[in-house]
């Protein structure tokens, strides 16, 4: 599965994601750390990627438009990025398996 971190959350989601088996990009290593919402949506949405954020923008996106990425909402609140990995690690089957059934959004509380 391939994943855009978005520039809230550490870009060592990213490589954690990719230690697992999934291609996924920080915003900040696309040089496109200040890049706004549209044009984060526009770059998941060309290359298939599930975006993962903090931020409910997206979330709104996702629901106002039938079309579009998916996305992946980590709602574990201001965390040392160790502890919401630690968080992450059981969860992350059950997302994968959520979003490859072609779920829009998944929630991470």
């Amino acid at each position: 599965m391939r994943f855009l971190i978005d520039a809230q959350l550490p870009p060592a989601l990213a490589r954690w994601l990719t230690e697992r088996g999934h291609t996924a990009e920080h915003v900040f290593d696309l040089g496109m750390g200040r890049a706004g919402d549209h044009e984060i949506w526009s770059h998941a949405l060309k290359y298939s990627a599930v975006i993962v954020t903090k931020d409910e923008d997206f979330v709104t996106l996702r629901l106002a438009n039938s079309e579009g990425p998916a996305i992946l909402w980590i709602r574990l609140g201001n965390t040392r990025r160790a502890v919401m990995l630690v968080a992450l690690e059981p969860l992350l089957p059950a997302v994968i398996e959520a979003l490859e059934r072609g779920e829009p959004l998944v929630e991470i509380v």
